[in-house]
């Protein structure tokens, strides 16, 4: 059994990775990512620049060196302009003609402004108060009580969102692919020789096992991309649009080895799942305008959590968002929303993965049974009626 199931899984294996498309879509995917961030970030670098550019006047002759460290600090390039006749006008100038990001101009009004607080420092220092913690500000900490969620723009919900559809594209493109090997073997009657050594369903286990390990192959490389993209990339990014520093609040969230182990084993059950069915339909089809019309079906499977995962992303403790992530066809998108958007108790998401297990035996013991009687078969494509007689009498 194992020896043609292995040479089934090498098969579809190489003949995917050996492909132009493959080459491609692994190679281009994150080359076309690193671009959107690396080429923005270069010519905002190279216009912005003199943008980023403030020059400070010092009237006072001593604040200059205690304020440039600071607005250095947020991204901004600081000389200091010695005091003339025409400084203003001339700086104005500047800046209208986009020459010059601003200016800042120091007076004695300021100097006093710091003597008053140094003074007032003093005084509260003698009276045994902290001067710093006085002045500097408090901070205001709220806490909610209930469960809630993230909200849309929280980098928790950016990350949950953008995981979500990436399992949904993921899934359905290589259990479509699985669907497509098998409607190529039985249209070009291919399959009518392989079926001839080996049983039909050693050949969709080998095909689901081979684009299996493809897929693994290439979200492994699209993930170590996203990983240095974020490493490497952001940070050229923030460094030449300052405004855009709160970014770099999103690599806090970014999934770490418990969540990324999460992911992939969703994508796994998620993919067995649907690559089962799509194999089905594949069997059950003569050409591809009928796997497109019969797919549909599968299709609409898919797309009701994504629809719906943006609510659950946002109300994870709700009785629909709970109901809903537990349907083993819709758990790999929307539990992955619930545990990354809010809190979920560990039991639901083992409970997920029990029942997304049931779901791939009993779906594989039905889509083999079509696979068994349809691979062979040829002509008009079955009815309902007649797939029910062929689950039951295969």
């Amino acid at each position: 059994m194992w020896v043609n199931v292995w040479a089934v899984i090498r098969r579809e294996y190489l003949q995917r990775v050996r492909s132009k498309w493959f080459v491609a879509a692994t190679v281009g995917g994150p080359l076309f990512m690193s671009a959107m961030i690396v080429v923005p970030a270069y010519f905002a670098s190279q216009g912005s620049r003199d943008a980023r550019e403030v020059a400070v006047v010092d009237g006072t002759g001593v604040l200059y060196e205690r304020l440039a460290p600071q607005l250095e600090e947020g991204g901004w390039d600081v000389h200091e302009e010695r005091w003339r006749v025409n400084v203003v006008t001339e700086l104005r100038e500047a800046a209208d003609n986009n020459l010059l990001g601003g200016f800042l101009l120091l007076r004695q009004v300021t100097l006093r402004s710091t003597i008053s607080r140094a003074a007032l420092e003093y005084q509260l220092e003698q009276q045994g108060v902290d001067a710093d913690a006085m002045l500097s500000g408090g901070e205001l900490r709220i806490e909610m009580l209930a469960e809630e969620g993230a909200d849309i723009e929280d980098p928790e919900f950016v990350v949950a969102y953008m995981g979500a559809f990436l399992l949904y594209m993921v899934i359905m493109l290589y259990a479509v692919a699985v669907m497509r090997a098998t409607l190529e073997e039985k249209t070009n009657r291919i399959v009518e020789v392989i079926i001839s050594s080996m049983k039909p369903w050693h050949l969709m286990l080998g095909k689901i096992l081979g684009v299996g390990a493809v897929s693994m192959t290439q979200m492994g490389i699209w993930l170590l991309s996203g990983v240095l993209m974020f490493t490497l990339g952001l940070p050229m990014l923030i460094s030449a649009r300052p405004e855009m520093a709160s970014m770099a609040e999103v690599t806090e969230f970014l999934p770490g080895l418990g969540l990324l182990a999460l992911f992939v084993g969703y994508f796994v059950f998620g993919f067995f799942m649907y690559s089962g069915l799509y194999a089905a339909v594949g069997a059950m089809c003569n050409s591809d305008e009928e796997a497109q019309q019969a797919q549909w079906p599968i299709i609409m499977l898919l797309i009701i959590p994504i629809v719906m995962v943006t609510n659950v992303i946002e109300n994870p403790s709700s009785t629909m968002a709970v109901t809903l992530s537990l349907v083993p066809l819709f758990s790999p998108i929307l539990m992955w929303g619930r545990v990354v958007g809010g809190g979920v108790p560990a039991w639901q998401v083992g409970l997920s993965f029990v029942l997304m297990l049931l779901a791939i035996f009993a779906i594989a013991w039905v889509a083999g049974r079509i696979y068994k009687v349809g691979i062979l078969m040829a002509g008009k494509r079955p009815t309902l009626p007649e797939l029910l007689r062929w689950i039951r009498e295969a």
